[in-house]
């Protein structure tokens, strides 16, 4: 069964419920409530509580479909549109952080794996989360 036959905001949603209750090396930094997302952005994240276990989850899905890949093309992914007033907008990066300490806890929790040279993958417990998680929600669906 693959991941991308299901819908990948189901996934990502399920993904993360089971990140929160399973895994206990995924936890949000203290104050990263407060964190943006990108320079750009004006707020924070509305949904605060899960959106650390829900970009963690959605991290997991990129690695699987991208992978191997590193913090900067994913950088590049969750960027966005740097509106600039009057001059053109651009397109900008997201920030790093966020995405970095992330993938060490996943890291941390054996769900990806870090490569030589190449990047991160995702080891078979993280595979076999994402599928088992893709399985049920297709279960459901009939």
């Amino acid at each position: 069964m693959s991941i991308f036959v299901v819908n990948p905001r189901t996934l990502i949603q399920e993904v993360a419920i089971k990140l929160k209750e399973d895994y206990p090396e995924v936890t949000p930094p203290p104050n990263s409530r407060f964190w943006k997302t990108a320079f750009f952005k004006e707020l924070a994240p509305i949904n605060s509580e899960n959106f650390w276990y829900i970009r963690c989850a959605s991290l997991m899905r990129k690695v699987k479909k991208l992978g191997p890949i590193g913090i900067n093309r994913l950088r590049k992914i969750y960027g966005g549109r740097n509106r600039r007033g009057t001059a053109v907008s651009r397109s900008a990066r997201g920030a790093g952080k966020i995405i970095r300490v992330a993938l060490q806890q996943l890291e941390n929790s054996n769900l990806i794996i870090k490569t030589e040279k190449n990047g991160r993958i995702l080891s078979p417990e993280g595979l076999s989360l994402l599928e088992r998680t893709a399985h049920s929600i297709l279960r459901e669906k009939k």
